[in-house]
């Protein structure tokens, strides 16, 4: 199985590794300084038991440079998803499947208006991990990957869940797509935003009483909007959810965390974005993931 990652930062580079011990795979991205580093040198992964590997990893920064992939794995922002759409068409093999394990909502639909709904679906994972440099990444949290299952990309998608297993990544099949996305975006809420804010490590917003209070509640949002449309979460209690991810994944700083230290675009749009707006059409207080949307967005102005 031919597999191409689009996106060359953390998330993107650990599956990589992680892929390329039982597959081809081929990593797509344009970052110069990660390109030149992980072709040189290839890439550095620092394992949670602290011992480092290292990892020789096909790169490249166009689709023609990229053998057809029967399955694209998709790891950019959620910002950058319309400007990749075009090119995971270019990359996908006539037969081939994109999956996108994005943060946010609408990642799907933009990806579903280039490529159509036969080949592409969505997945969530509780990976962590951290960039420190080019180059060097550090697996920061371990948890399941889930794949949304639909009957176009059931094939392929078994195919990529017997690999990732293969490969040490707990990997689980699932068949409700909107369970799955208000998940993974109920635990971002709790988690991410609070994060870049206080510039911590995940495992603080548990120890951390009042921060503890504060991911508790924006959780515990998400987990009412979701409710209001209907959706059933894949978990039975969206705070408990939040805590056992974040003490998983204790030493990690957020993804959006890792933007706001680098002067980077954060994904609270996608994130806690649609948590307000939903909540806002059904009447449903969101006054948590309010004040983290605003907070978010003036220290990015403050940028």
């Amino acid at each position: 199985m031919r597999i191409t990652i689009v996106g060359i930062g953390a998330m993107g580079c650990l599956f990589g590794a992680y892929l390329s011990q039982v597959s081809e795979v081929t990593l797509l991205g344009h970052w110069p300084e990660q390109v030149a580093t992980l072709r040189q040198n290839g890439l550095r992964l620092i394992g949670l038991d602290g011992g480092e590997s290292h990892h020789r990893l096909t790169v490249v920064t166009t689709p023609a440079a990229a053998p057809p992939a029967d399955l694209v794995l998709i790891l950019v922002k959620s910002y950058q998803t319309a400007e990749v759409a075009p090119l995971v068409a270019q990359l996908l093999a006539p037969a081939g499947i994109a999956v996108t394990l994005q943060n946010g909502l609408n990642n799907l639909a933009q990806l579903t208006a280039v490529l159509g709904s036969e080949c592409v679906t969505l997945g969530s994972t509780a990976q962590g991990a951290t960039l420190i440099e080019p180059g060097l990444v550090r697996h920061a949290g371990v948890g399941p990957t889930y794949l949304a299952e639909t009957d176009e990309t059931a094939v392929r998608l078994r195919q990529l869940a017997c690999l990732l297993q293969e490969a040490g990544l707990d990997t689980h099949l699932v068949q409700d797509a909107a369970s799955l996305l208000w998940g993974k975006l109920a635990i971002n809420a709790a988690i991410n935003p609070l994060g870049a804010l206080l510039n911590v490590p995940n495992g603080y917003l548990v120890r951390n009483a009042t921060a503890r209070k504060f991911m508790v509640a924006a959780a515990r949002e998400a987990a009412a909007v979701a409710e209001g449309l209907g959706i059933s979460l894949p978990y039975a209690d969206a705070t408990a959810q939040a805590i056992a991810v974040a003490q998983a994944t204790a030493s990690n700083y957020a993804s959006m965390s890792q933007d706001m230290q680098r002067g980077r675009p954060t994904e609270i749009e996608a994130i806690c974005g649609p948590i307000v707006r939903y909540g806002r059409q059904l009447g449903i207080p969101t006054p948590v993931n309010g004040r983290l949307l605003t907070l978010i967005n003036s220290a990015e102005d403050r940028v």
